[in-house]
């Protein structure tokens, strides 16, 4: 385990608190059933600070002339390893994962009155779990209780969120590798499913193909319930039945990414069941293309983000325009929305640990501006167009529904896309002859 990445943003956050104290705790367990967990996830902002995978644990870190990085977490326990796995233990975890001192997770509702007090400012994710926020509310008050023997509680009570979501916003070269590999590994599974796919398979065979390849190339699984939706289920944005069969001449649109390390990839592609599109498939595929294509190269430093949301949505809408499906100029039906019926969401969003990741997309500077984009943010690229069958859409396009998205990185000379798989009429029309 490399712990220098974590370390190294501790030591921001210890730099930032001035005299005070943060906690951040991890995610607690979930049932499923009965006595049957769902797989363990970590808590996101836990993770970002200490990489340590096991749930019952909790950091706490002291700012001043005298910084510490606690750990608390669960004791070695050999009955329960035998059920559950390896346990790293306060006197492991400290030295694996940079802490100067770790402690069990147990004693942590004792220590923290006494971690708090004299501090001024306690940083927290108010409102995030709220048996955290009891647990500190107690801790706040035993501190007051005991203000006639000199201590004094936290002055301030601070969001912890809004400095951690500035610090994950641009990400370091450690996530950048993260993003990169968990990119490859999507894109790989991408391309399966292409090949895979027949008429007559049933949507979750593809989803089952994805799965696959993402767990055989070493990711921990999916980053979010995958949508693979056939024929008009390609215009339900957020589609995840995923069992319905496939008809030939109709298109599939795929939007499934995996994680890796807690770094989400997502992709999406849209694609011939047959292997061939038809004229009128292709025809709104490469208006999606290219208004992909107007995006990507708006993102640049320095550009606000909806500049290249903008770029894309000018290429949709005189592609709707050239369709016959709007009238009038580009400028009239972007002011009139009257591109709504067809593109009906953002071009993106930020992607890292969380798939929506965290991050402001306005400044908040009282202008509300856009964020402006800088080097090491990353985000997805996802324009499309949906024509659910109806009154305003002719015959020749109901049920055609294409979204196009890659995952981007804002770099110093532009962006660098992460995403590989198959995107071209061409490419994808050759990757999934068979043999």
């Amino acid at each position: 385990m490399n712990h220098q990445p974590y370390s190294r943003r501790r030591q921001i956050v210890l730099e930032r608190l001035g005299d005070g104290v943060a906690i951040i705790p991890t995610a607690a367990e979930k049932l499923r059933n009965r006595d049957a967990h769902y797989p363990y996830r970590f808590d996101s902002y836990f993770w970002y600070l200490s990489g340590f995978p096991e749930p019952e644990a909790a950091i706490v870190l002291v700012g001043g002339k005298e910084a510490r990085s606690i750990l608390f977490c669960r004791e070695r326990d050999e009955a329960r390893e035998v059920w559950d796995g390896f346990r790293y233990g306060p006197e492991t975890a400290a030295e694996a994962f940079g802490f100067s001192e770790a402690h069990p997770i147990g004693t942590l509702e004792e220590k923290l009155p006494e971690l708090i007090a004299n501090r001024g400012s306690l940083w927290h994710s108010l409102g995030h779990e709220p048996t955290w926020d009891r647990r500190i509310a107690a801790a706040l008050n035993t501190v007051r209780a005991n203000s006639r023997s000199g201590a004094r509680a936290p002055g301030e009570i601070r969001d912890l969120r809004a400095l951690l979501d500035e610090m994950r916003l641009i990400k370091d070269a450690h996530e950048i590798d993260l993003l990169r590999r968990a990119a490859d590994i999507a894109s790989a599974g991408h391309a399966r499913a292409m090949h895979a796919c027949r008429p007559g398979m049933a949507e979750h065979e593809l989803e089952a193909e994805l799965a696959y390849e993402f767990r055989r190339r070493g990711a921990d699984g999916h980053a979010y319930p995958p949508i693979v939706a056939g024929g008009a289920n390609a215009c339900i944005l957020h589609y995840v039945a995923n069992n319905r069969l496939l008809a030939g001449g109709s298109l599939v649109l795929i939007d499934a990414g995996c994680e890796l390390a807690g770094y989400a990839s997502d992709i999406t592609r849209t694609f011939p069941i047959n292997g061939r599109f038809s004229a009128e498939q292709r025809t709104v595929y490469e208006i999606v293309l290219a208004a992909q294509e107007a995006a990507i190269a708006a993102i640049v430093p320095g550009a606000s983000f909806m500049d290249y949301h903008h770029a894309a949505l000018r290429v949709l809408v005189q592609g709707l325009i050239d369709l016959g499906l709007l009238r009038g100029s580009v400028d009239g039906a972007i002011e009139s929305d009257a591109y709504k019926p067809w593109y009906m969401h953002r071009t993106g969003h930020w992607l890292g640990l969380d798939v929506h990741d965290v991050g402001d997309y306005r400044s908040g500077n009282g202008n509300e501006e856009w964020t402006r984009l800088a080097p090491g943010m990353t985000l997805t690229v996802e324009p499309g167009l949906y024509f659910r069958p109806g009154a305003n859409v002719p015959d020749h396009l109901h049920g055609i529904g294409v979204r196009i998205e890659d995952d981007v990185l804002v770099s110093e000379g532009g962006c660098r896309i992460y995403t590989s798989a198959p995107k071209t009429v061409a490419e994808i029309e050759e990757v999934m002859q068979h043999d």
